[in-house]
């Protein structure tokens, strides 16, 4: 799923409800300019790529990929509905996860706002609110 022209600013909070697949290997949430040009890639991972249970974050630009931030802390269910919060500044994305815990992750791309969002992988979105 893709949503071009969404104009996501920062300061504004995005609230995803997602639901993976009962199968689901991995999802990602990608926010951006484009493709190609992603500020906030997040790729929970059931079991793929050797990560198990597993928050990767990263950033691409021109189409090159940054380094990786893993987070431990996987509040995510196969087949069950979660919803989460992201906000971001000049300097941070943040991330409130289902469970209510924070995590962050440099806005290397350092812009205002994207107008890029797209969902990957074995998930559906069942809502999107942006305040």
């Amino acid at each position: 799923m893709k949503i071009q022209n969404m104009t996501f600013k920062e300061g504004k909070e995005l609230k995803v409800r997602v639901k993976p697949a009962d199968h689901c290997a991995r999802f990602a949430i990608n926010i951006g300019h484009d493709p190609s040009n992603i500020a906030l890639h997040f790729n929970p991972r059931f079991n793929s790529s050797g990560d198990t249970n597993t928050i990767v974050c990263n950033s691409l630009s021109g189409g090159c990929w940054g380094s990786e931030h893993r987070e431990r802390n996987f509040p995510f269910v196969r087949g069950m509905e979660s919803k989460f919060y992201i906000s971001f500044n000049s300097s941070q994305f943040y991330v409130r996860l289902p469970n209510g815990c924070m995590m962050n992750f440099p806005n290397r791309l350092g812009a205002p706002q994207y107008n890029h969002f797209e969902l990957t992988g074995d998930a559906k979105i069942v809502g999107i609110k942006m305040k």
